[in-house]
Formats: C-alpha cells, structure tokens, sequence
C-alpha cells in the first residue's frame, strides 16, 4: 500500500511538472506571436494586417495560430494589452523601490524614464498600439482605453501629490501637463535610433526640460545645490 502511495506521488509530480513545462511553452509562444503581430499591425494597420503574415512572421503555419488566437480581434487586443500592462507594472514597481525619502520631482524622473525605457524596449507594440487605437473595433478601443485611462490615473496622482508638497507650480493643467509628458515620451518609439544617447540619456534630458519647466523656484534651487 505504502508503495502505491509512493508511485502515486511520483506520477502526479511529473504530471504537474510536465503540465508546467507545457503551459511554459505555450506562454513563451503565445509571448512571440504577440511580438511579431506588433511589427505587422505596426507596418500594415489592422485592416491591412493578415494573420497568414503574422504566422510567417516567426515560421508559423496560420492553423497553427488559432490555438492560441481565435481571431484577429483577439490578438490586437493582445499586442495593445501587452504594452499598457508592462509599462504600468513596470512602473509601479520603479517607484516602490524609491527610497522611502524620495522627493516628488524624483518620483515624476524615475516615472519619466521608466515609460521611455520600456517605449523603447517594446517599441514595436508602443508604435502598434499608437497607431491602431482608433483604427480597431469600438468594443475593443473601449476595454483597451479603460486599461490606459488607470495608468494616466498613476501618473495624475504623482502630479497631484507633487503640486500639493508645492513642489511643481500651481498655475498649470496638470491633465494636459500629464497627456503632454506621455505624449512626447511616445512619440520616441518613431524617431529613436539606437546610437549615441541611451534611452536613459534621453529620458534624463526630457526630465530636465519638463521638471525644469514645472517645478516651483525653489524647488529647482534645491535641486541645483545637489
């Protein structure tokens, strides 16, 4: 009895181990779909963009595809996802791992390159994303809007809290101050070519001209004597 209980053990860890290395598999492939749909709906639109491309893209045969998209719907949805979701993660995860004494014009820094870093870092699905939003299906640019309007609300609340502490002047729209920042932050997945400056040499340079622009006198003061 003992050994059956034994044997039973042992083929159920190498179900589950079997059943982990599958799903593994499948994530990574559904992972590279994603990817190289970003490049096709960047370069051919959704109405333009065929899912025969998208499989030939990364050797796939378009049956193939449908085991893990059903449609092209489902998987623009997926590349448009994909983007808001990391650099939302992403970010929050840069600003918990401040220190604890970080000044709100940091926070606003780290929040500055974090975006443009992972822009540029996933520049394909950034730019499809941009590109496709009003061109995909209502329903869709619905689900997905709601996803982008919860990351502007991080990125409102570090304003709000910056301008609050009287760390940035009072005397501006800090919506259009917010859709400005990510809108320039954006467009650097069109124009950015790997060379002399990393993304994190310009993400310093647009900090300085935004903050430098935004911040209180004093705070800019307080920053020049660091």
């Amino acid at each position: 009895m003992l050994d059956e209980k034994v044997a039973t053990r042992r083929a159920r860890g190498r179900l589950s181990a079997e059943s982990t290395e599958t799903f593994g598999k499948a994530e990574a492939t559904r992972q590279s779909i994603v990817e190289a749909a970003a490049r096709i709906f960047r370069r051919d639109g959704y109405s333009g963009a065929r899912l025969s491309d998208i499989a030939a893209e990364i050797g796939m045969k378009a049956g193939s595809l449908y085991y893990h998209f059903d449609s092209r719907e489902a998987l623009v949805e997926a590349v448009m996802e994909t983007g808001t979701q990391r650099t939302h993660a992403a970010l929050v995860e840069r600003l918990r791992a401040l220190p604890p004494g970080a000044d709100h014009l940091a926070r606003l820094e780290a929040a500055i390159e974090t975006h443009l870093v992972m822009v540029l870092a996933h520049e394909d699905i950034t730019s499809a994303t941009i590109k496709l939003i009003w061109q995909v299906p209502p329903q869709i640019r619905d689900r997905l809007l709601a996803k982008q309007r919860a990351y502007g609300a991080l990125w409102q609340s570090l304003l709000v809290a910056a301008r609050k502490a009287g760390a940035i002047r009072a005397d501006v729209d800090l919506s259009v101050v917010r859709m400005s920042i990510l809108g320039a932050l954006n467009w650097a997945a069109d124009w950015y070519k790997p060379g002399r400056l990393t993304p994190k040499d310009i993400a310093r340079d647009i900090a300085a001209m935004v903050l430098g622009g935004l911040a209180t006198t004093t705070k800019n003061q307080d920053r020049r004597k660091r």
